[in-house]
């Protein structure tokens, strides 16, 4: 009877200690760590507002951090956040897209005479609308000259110019202005695409220079 007693007392004790050791390796072996404002490190065994605001790491009994949890974000802050991901993903974006161009580019031209051939017939279809434009505003030009001049020798013969003459050099005057703020831009146009490709060509030749160094010729 007393032996069987001591059984129980014993398993009983053991069941105990077995509970206790989980409880001091569960919940009671668990830490906190954070860093507050002024870039102090702190440790506790429970989260307080401080660890809950700053953002904490949850520590195991060997001290390795387990799992982290970010700081508690202000909307402004939080509107800064996703500003700045959104503008790094748009950084990303831009880079992969220049490397797929210059693959493309690199495909597409293998030598430095076979690109520049390509700019320069750009150039040339450029210099062929302004060629066009410079005829056209020639021609235009001629027919205010012919206008203005009817309504010259009118006012000669001390007669009034009659008002359809006086629309049509003014609308003559607009189609004129028309056609030199054209070629003007086209003209423009025309020198920033100059050292547009100037900067093209050493951006190639930079490339070529890359290939070949990879190749190892």
């Amino acid at each position: 009877m007393h032996k069987h007693v001591f059984v129980i007392a014993l398993a009983t004790l053991a069941f105990s200690l077995s509970v206790q050791a989980q409880h001091t390796t569960g919940a009671g072996g668990i830490r906190y760590r954070w860093v507050d404002a002024k870039g102090l490190p702190h440790f506790s065994d429970s989260l307080t507002d401080s660890a809950i605001k700053s953002g904490y790491e949850v520590l195991n009994n060997q001290g390795m951090v387990v799992q982290r949890v970010h700081k508690q974000l202000t909307p402004q802050e939080r509107a800064a956040a996703q500003k700045l991901a959104a503008q790094q993903a748009e950084q990303q974006r831009i880079a992969q897209q220049q490397k797929r161009d210059d693959l493309q580019l690199l495909n597409t031209y293998p030598d430095e005479t076979a690109y520049k051939s390509m700019q320069q017939q750009t150039l040339s279809s450029l210099d062929q609308q302004i060629g066009t434009t410079k005829i056209n505003l020639h021609s235009q030009e001629k027919a205010l000259t012919d206008l203005l001049a009817r309504a010259a020798d009118i006012e000669n013969n001390k007669k009034p110019v009659p008002k359809f003459l006086t629309d049509s050099i003014a609308k003559q005057r607009d189609i004129v202005a028309g056609q030199r703020a054209t070629l003007a831009r086209q003209q423009s146009d025309r020198a920033a695409l100059v050292q547009q490709q100037a900067q093209q060509l050493l951006h190639f030749r930079a490339l070529k220079a890359k290939e070949k160094e990879e190749r190892g010729y």
